[in-house]
């Protein structure tokens, strides 16, 4: 079973609907205390870092994200869910974040004419050969809605990148934790494929 952790932001119907079209079942965790019974976790979200860590605070789920990921059971952040899991969000003045990959989340800084926030469809650069990645080829669109991208401090934790007026980190992969900046959601038969991959995962540990 995969859990959606539902600590009040995130398009979460729209992460379960699209598991469920990729033929695995999917269901919304909505006390921390659960997250053990699930053999994979996806961590949605929309909205600002700072806020979004609130919640986790103020809902007890900070303590219990990290212990889920102790457990090397595999775990996918989506869009503002991949930038939480970094040390330090910049975002309306700065916040720490969950520490499960190491790095910052700073503001997207496009060339001109590119404007931010960055919506629309753009492909990926594949860093490395992934099992996250299989059967998904570069010249692909995948969705992006964002303000801010991540920067890892280990260029190994790299799995794709993004070319939207410069290049920006649009999936990482340290151990079991990995990231979307995308909406696999939102992406169609390349992001069902994406979720696919994720839900046969065996990290390497």
């Amino acid at each position: 079973m995969i859990g959606i952790v539902d600590y009040g932001v995130g398009n979460l119907a729209s992460v379960r609907n699209a598991f469920d079209r990729a033929g695995y079942e999917a269901e919304l965790c909505s006390r921390q205390e659960e997250l053990g019974q699930y053999e994979r976790l996806v961590l949605p979200g929309v909205g600002s870092f700072r806020s979004a860590m609130e919640l986790l605070e103020q809902g007890g789920w900070v303590h219990a994200l990290k212990t889920y990921a102790a457990t090397k059971k595999p775990m996918l952040g989506i869009c503002l869910g991949m930038q939480l899991m970094f040390d330090y969000g910049e975002e309306h003045g700065g916040a720490a974040g969950l520490g499960l990959i190491p790095g910052t989340v700073v503001h997207l800084e496009p060339a001109a004419p590119n404007k931010v926030p960055h919506v629309g469809w753009n492909s990926l650069n594949h860093a490395m050969r992934h099992s996250l990645l299989e059967g998904v080829k570069p010249v692909v669109d995948f969705y992006f809605v964002h303000s801010y991208h991540c920067v890892p401090k280990n260029p190994e934790h790299i799995l794709a990148t993004c070319d939207f007026g410069g290049e920006f980190v649009a999936a990482v992969v340290a151990g079991n934790v990995a990231g979307m900046q995308f909406h696999p959601e939102k992406s169609q038969p390349a992001g069902i494929r994406i979720l696919e991959n994720f839900a046969e995962w065996e990290p390497q540990c």
